[in-house]
Formats: structure tokens, sequence, C-alpha cells
């Protein structure tokens, strides 16, 4: 495998230990009524400028999407369909599979199951809710080759191929990409090796006009963070090495997070410290550096940037696992040079949070941070930001 020389400069930043006493924020729920909601994925499936919702269950074993309600009743449980009965559902994410204009749903499942299934979605809009118009099949080609865990539409431009990159875990890890060919069919192009796959990104690493994959690998003798330029990529690619080989490295995210005019990456890990790998240049360059996230926390599980206060600088969210009577969702502040921790979710409730998104779902301005809880069942829920 190549790996370029990329600066990995691991430098400590300081934290207060504690976090601060402010009060949680309310907590909303779309739905609870299954079990091990795991990771939430939003797109606008309808074109009413809303985000709409899929995830899936996997100790319910069931796909769902649930239907933005509108700001005065997004409080309140969302508008839901469940799509396919699947086992073992690792991630749920939107795509126009057939290309009808209606979005279907892709999920990826573990355990035995070890397939990618698609939802195909009614092509009337008004038949987008009833369960008994979906259909699902599973992709041939993926049928017991792995445990799946991620999937990422690609190239989803009218006129080119449909593609779906996928990231799966041991045994036979491997990120690869399904491509479906003329007759409809999915081919599967392995890429790279893998241990145990959680992001799949979509950035443009070498800044020229293309998408690059980004992707994070937890486990195994390849664990780290990567990139790959698939421009050019027909079968298998050369993953180049940004950090983390130290690390057990869990959701990543891009953003600018000191505000320099680079977007960085910042990619939780499971224990105590978020990554922030710092770009330097114009070449995909970074410095490795750490922050330590505070004490009475759990493990770190996923990490996003965002200005959460609306004051024009940008801050960090984290959720966690492993947060029984612990903060498991909360937000960090640089001030003064230290990072400063305010809680989200508070320690009352929630023992392992998933992947974060941030969306502004109620319309009042602010990023709101949804997520999903899988062992207090707390289910598919979001946290309302009260800076508006």
């Amino acid at each position: 495998m190549f790996l370029p020389r990329i600066a990995a400069i691991a430098i400590s930043l300081s934290l207060l230990g504690t976090l601060s006493a402010a009060e949680p924020w309310k907590r909303h729920t779309i739905d609870n009524t299954s079990r091990g909601a795991d990771g939430v994925r939003p797109r606008d499936v309808n074109g009413d400028g809303l985000p709409d919702l899929c995830t899936g269950w996997e100790e319910g074993g069931v796909i769902r999407v649930y239907l933005h309600p509108g700001h005065a009743n997004v409080k309140q449980s969302w508008p839901s369909v469940t799509v396919g009965k699947v086992k073992s559902p690792e991630d749920a994410v939107f795509m126009d599979v057939n290309g009808d204009g209606t979005m279907d749903v892709i999920s990826s499942c573990e355990g035995k199951q070890q397939t990618v299934f698609v939802h195909i979605a009614p092509t009337k809009p008004e038949d987008y809710l009833d369960e008994s118009a979906w259909t699902t099949h599973a992709i041939a080609a993926s049928q017991k080759q792995s445990r799946w865990m991620f999937a990422l539409p690609w190239q989803e431009e009218p006129g080119k191929r449909r593609q779906l990159i996928a990231g799966s875990k041991s045994p036979h890890g491997a990120v690869g990409r399904f491509v479906m060919d003329d007759a409809g069919t999915w081919q599967w192009s392995k890429l790279t090796d893998a241990g145990w796959i959680m992001s799949l990104v979509s950035e443009d690493m070498n800044r020229d006009g293309d998408a690059d994959l980004l992707y994070s690998d937890r486990k195994g003798k390849q664990r780290g963070v990567y990139w790959m330029d698939l421009s050019h990529t027909t079968g298998r690619a050369e993953p180049k090495l940004i950090g983390g080989t130290d690390y057990e490295v869990l959701f990543l995210d891009t953003g600018d997070l000191d505000q320099d005019g680079n977007r960085d990456i910042v990619c939780a890990t499971y224990g105590d410290t978020i990554l922030w790998f710092r770009r330097t240049s114009d070449a995909p360059v970074f410095s490795e550096m750490t922050i330590p996230m505070p004490e009475n926390t759990g493990t770190g599980k996923s990490v996003r940037i965002a200005d959460v206060d609306l004051d024009g600088q940008n801050d960090l969210v984290i959720s966690c696992g492993n947060a029984g009577k612990k903060h498991g969702v909360m937000w960090m502040q640089k001030r003064a040079g230290e990072w400063i921790a305010q809680p989200i979710s508070g320690r009352s409730e929630g023992i392992k949070f998933d992947l974060l998104q941030l969306i502004d779902l109620d319309g009042d301005g602010d990023q709101d941070v949804l997520t999903c809880e899988e062992r207090d069942n707390l289910g598919v829920i979001w946290y309302e930001n009260p800076t508006r």
C-alpha cells in the first residue's frame, strides 16, 4: 500500500477537566418504537426543502424512512414508513436506484445477514408512506461476502452509471464500489482491503474539482484515516494515509475548524481523544493534533464541526458510547486557547449514541443535533439548540 509522507505532528490541546454546569438541551423523539436505532442519514426526498431521514434498527430488524412534518409539528413524532425488514442493519441511506426520480433506500447489514439491500420506493408520491408499496431485494454481488457497515451513493449525476461505495469489516473487510451495468445488475469492484470501516465521505482532497473518497478504518493493521482519488480508478486504488494509526478511529467530519481557509478533518476515537488533522497547505498535507475530551463522558463515537452558538467561531459537537450515567452528547468551544465543554444530552439518560447530523430542524436559524441512541432505546432523537 502506498503511504505518502504526510505530516503527523502530535500536539495536545488543553481542555478544562469537566463540563460546564449549563443545562442540557431539550430532547425530542422522532421514533422510539423499535429497537437499536443505528445511525440516521438525512435527505430531502419530497422536494419540500426540509430534511427527511432514514435509519436502520439493528435489533428491531427494520429500515424506516421519516418525513419532516413541517416546523410547526417537528417536536412531535414524525410520519414514518417501514420500507423493509432485514437482519442486523448497520446503515441506511437514500439513493435513487432505478432513476425514476423517487428516493429509494440502501441498507447495509452485518451479522449473519452480510448483505446490502435495495428498498425500492413507490413511484407515486402519495404512496411513499405505504409500507406495502415498497419492495426489497438483495444486491446479489454483496451476499455473504462480508459484514457490511456503511454505504455512500456515488456519481448520482443523470446519464452516469449508478455507483455505490460500500465498506465492511473483517473477515474479508473491504472498501469498494457497486456499479450498475446496462442490464441493471450491480457489479462489485474492490478498491482496498479494510479492517472495520466507519466513515465514507465525499471530499475533494487534492482540489482538482473532482470528489475523492475520505474514510476511517477502525481496526486491523491498516487502521487510520485515509483518502483515495477515484477520478480515474476502475480497479483497486491506492489509499493515502492521513493519520490516526495509533487510535481506534470512528466517525469523522470535514470543515474549517480554525477558520484559516483550509478544510480540516476531525475524527472521534474509541477513548477520550478527538483527532484534529489540520490542513497546512494546498496539497493534502495535515498536522495531526489531539483534543482531549472532558471527564465524565463516554468513549468517543462521532464528531461534527459547526458554529453551535452563532458567535462566528467554529465549535465541535461530540457523541459517545459507554455513556451510562455520563455525558453522551456535548459540544466544545475554544476560548483563550482552551477547549471548554458544554452539555447537550446530560448524564441522566442514554448509553450508546451514534452518528451525528447537525441540521436546523425547527427552522429557527441555529443547528440542532440529530442522532440515535440504541441501548436506553431513546431511538431516533434530536436536541433543540437553545441559541435562538
